[in-house]
């Protein structure tokens, strides 16, 4: 392994934009949901499954990725997973069955898994403690471009021609990334598949769980993303239906929640080298807590200033960039070896989480505020109540092994 060349720029901003994948894939598609049920001759409520599925088969996908990562190392499994997430991209852009569409993304959403797996694996292999938590954050600034940008993008494309034409830069998105992997990306790991497939599987997934430290973080990783994907999925609808802004006007809207992730990514790497790691988690469920209260209380009231729904949804976003990226690297400390199973591990669990979070949130919503709203003040108060619960989780100091990274 090149050593040099992971601690460069390209490397760095290709994880990035690997994270970026999914963001992608969802933010882009977003604008495109109203035009695209028109044409399609369905429902609204159907239409916003392409959010959810996509993230189903982004959980599936998570477990297969990190096993491949660690048995055949990681470059050969990103470049099957980008390459069945690019055709599978192809297949949505070009459809006009609803149907098909939605067996796409799910494929879709089955490939970018090993995107999302084996940067957060690749990162575990290079770094540990705070220099692992500082490289995500640079990661999570790169990922944030894809909310900031892509929702404005999204709208131009489908006002300038048609729903089609946000699915079809998906599309080159993937293929694009299939060079950038090839250009910019070493590997990290050294292949082990000296045990059958299933037992190597069994004996990482027991060796997970073995560590209370792990499972703590897990759990605090595993509500978020069913807060933030719940209001994603139905925000067109909540802007455009239910506050009459137009499509392009969403588009910046949607942005303001993008560039609270990257204003929060920003923050939590300058904190990350003056505090340790359990008090910014500390900070983040603060945070979260903040927001979630004042949006039960807009649930309660079944009514709000647009403006005071957002600023609660941005400062949620701006608490993910602190909380997620702190206690991913919590979760994966403790176990080096393994880096690919465990970040599946945490995938699958999150995806699941926000597959569920949008898919509900579609099924709920019914024009009201309240069922905009509800699923993510619900998770953001349960996220305090586990961190509340870390003496008897995790008790003791944390754990990380800084010595045990890839090596030649």
């Amino acid at each position: 392994m090149n050593t040099q060349h992971t601690k460069s720029r390209s490397f760095i901003v290709t994880l990035g934009l690997l994270t970026a994948v999914a963001a992608l894939t969802v933010d882009l598609s977003l604008p495109a949901i109203p035009a695209m049920v028109d044409a399609l001759g369905t429902n609204l409520s159907r239409g916003q499954q392409i959010v959810g599925i996509f993230m189903f088969g982004m959980a599936l996908g998570q477990i297969p990725s990190g096993l491949a990562a660690d048995r055949f190392g990681r470059l050969p499994a990103l470049y099957v997973g980008i390459s069945v997430f690019a055709i599978a991209a192809t297949v949505a852009a070009i459809t006009n069955d609803m149907d098909t569409l939605l067996a796409a993304r799910f494929v879709q959403g089955f490939g970018a898994a090993s995107a999302i797996v084996i940067s957060r694996a690749v990162v575990r292999d290079i770094a540990s403690g705070k220099e692992a938590a500082r490289l995500m954050s640079l990661m999570t600034m790169i990922f944030t471009s894809a909310p900031v940008i892509a929702p404005s993008i999204g709208a131009l494309l489908v006002a300038r021609w048609n729903w089609h034409v946000p699915f079809v830069a998906i599309a080159i998105c993937g293929y694009l990334l299939l060079f950038g992997i090839r250009a910019n990306l070493v590997e990290t790991h050294t292949p082990n598949a000296s045990e059958h497939p299933v037992r190597q599987l069994l004996t990482s997934f027991r060796e997970f769980f073995s560590h209370r430290q792990s499972v703590f973080g897990l759990l605090l990783l595993i509500l978020p993303p069913a807060g933030y994907m719940s209001i994603i999925a139905i925000s067109a609808a909540l802007a455009v239906d239910i506050y009459g802004f137009t499509i392009t006007q969403y588009g910046f809207i949607f942005a303001c929640a993008g560039l609270s992730i990257l204003l929060g990514s920003a923050t939590n790497r300058w904190l990350v080298m003056r505090f340790d790691i359990m008090q910014l988690i500390k900070l983040g469920v603060l945070l979260i807590f903040a927001s979630s209260i004042q949006l039960t209380v807009i649930a309660w009231l079944d009514s709000a200033p647009f403006w005071w729904i957002w600023s609660c949804v941005c400062l949620f976003m701006f608490t993910i960039a602190i909380l997620m990226s702190n206690t991913t690297v919590l979760a994966l400390d403790p176990m080096p070896k393994i880096a690919g199973v465990a970040s599946s591990i945490i995938g699958t669990a999150q995806n699941v989480a926000g597959a569920s979070g949008a898919l509900l949130s579609a099924w709920l919503y019914d024009g009201s505020v309240r069922n905009a709203v509800i699923i993510m003040a619900i998770t953001g108060i349960a996220v305090p109540g586990i961190f509340l619960l870390r003496p008897l989780l995790a008790p003791g100091p944390l754990v990380h092994h800084p010595q045990e990274l890839a090596r030649d």
